[in-house]
């Protein structure tokens, strides 16, 4: 029976024939059967995951706490582009800062956990909390782009790279107002049990990707400039720092 792999529902629709490729790649590396399979929505990737039906998964940070501390999964290593968030409004919203913004504010967002965190987090300036303000639930990035053209929200939450992903076009009808720069949470490649002693073998693998053409070609299908190889002390510090922000 194959390994499954899966990524987080946050990724762009561009990148889903790189993730396929990437699939095809991991199976070279490791010498074995990985089955690719993406999932719509984070609620059901994390059926998946309680139901132990997942052998590598290419984690959101706040998914990663729970796959390392609760279901015994390693990390290998992390994209160089670490994870920020953007809060973005309607290009002819008045309002140029966060402090602006009222309560009763409606917030398009995904049901990406960490990045709704680091968005009320980015919103406290102004006052705001999920008791004074509306969230809007939207199934992708896209989504919560045209909520906001459209008018039917004030506020949006972004994943940076997918915000800066976004068509000329779609952009060029919102107003950015501001953008984390914490640095530190990244998604994550971890590896489940049954594969946690091929580690280290994969993470040189992986960090070696961008020293061949092919190698990088693939990074830029996903977006990404290069791998780094991260260890034990790096994961725990990233997990106790998302549980110290949403506290």
């Amino acid at each position: 029976m194959p390994y499954q792999f899966t990524v987080s529902p946050d990724f762009g629709p561009d990148q889903l024939a790189g993730w396929h490729i990437f699939n095809t790649w991991l199976q070279r590396q490791l010498g074995t059967d990985i089955h690719f399979e993406t999932h719509d929505a984070f609620d059901e990737q994390r059926q998946s995951i309680s139901e132990d039906q997942i052998d590598i998964i290419y984690a959101n940070p706040f998914d990663a706490s729970f796959l390392v501390r609760e279901k015994g999964f390693v990390a290998v290593a992390s994209p160089h582009n670490p994870d920020e968030t953007t809060i973005a409004v309607h290009a002819d919203n008045p309002v140029t800062e966060v402090e602006a913004l009222q309560p009763g504010c409606r917030i398009a967002q995904t049901d990406d956990p960490d990045i709704s965190m680091m968005g009320m987090i980015l919103l406290e300036p102004a006052n705001l909390d999920r008791d004074n303000t509306e969230a809007l639930i939207q199934d992708s990035y896209i989504q919560v782009a045209k909520a906001l053209i459209q008018e039917k929200a004030d506020v949006g939450f972004f994943l940076t790279e997918a915000y800066e992903r976004l068509s000329n076009l779609v952009k060029s009808q919102l107003k950015p107002l501001v953008n984390s720069d914490i640095q530190v949470v990244s998604h994550t490649l971890l590896l489940g049990p049954a594969l946690a002693e091929r580690k280290d073998e994969l993470a040189g693998k992986l960090q070696a990707m961008s020293d061949d053409v092919q190698g990088q070609q693939l990074l830029d299908s996903l977006g990404f400039r290069s791998w780094n190889p991260m260890d034990e002390e790096e994961m725990e510090f990233m997990i106790d720092l998302i549980e110290a922000l949403a506290a």
